[in-house]
């Protein structure tokens, strides 16, 4: 993995970050009210599987 894959893969999620915002505000007002009401541990399993569905992902198309 180089320099210019990661800096791709930031770009990437800026990208689709910035179709939501402009594209769905609503949205994310929603979601961003329903994290505030669930619970740290949730919030913090739900970023665990987030990050190993990512990490799968990159191992089998990089694979």
């Amino acid at each position: 993995m180089t320099g210019t894959d990661i800096l791709t893969g930031i770009a990437l999620v800026l990208v689709i970050e910035g179709l939501v915002y402009a594209l769905a505000p609503s949205l994310i007002e929603r979601l961003l009210e329903a994290l505030r009401e669930m619970p740290i541990e949730t919030r913090r399993n739900l970023g665990l599987m987030t990050f190993a569905t990512g990490i799968v992902l990159l191992w089998l198309v990089r694979g």
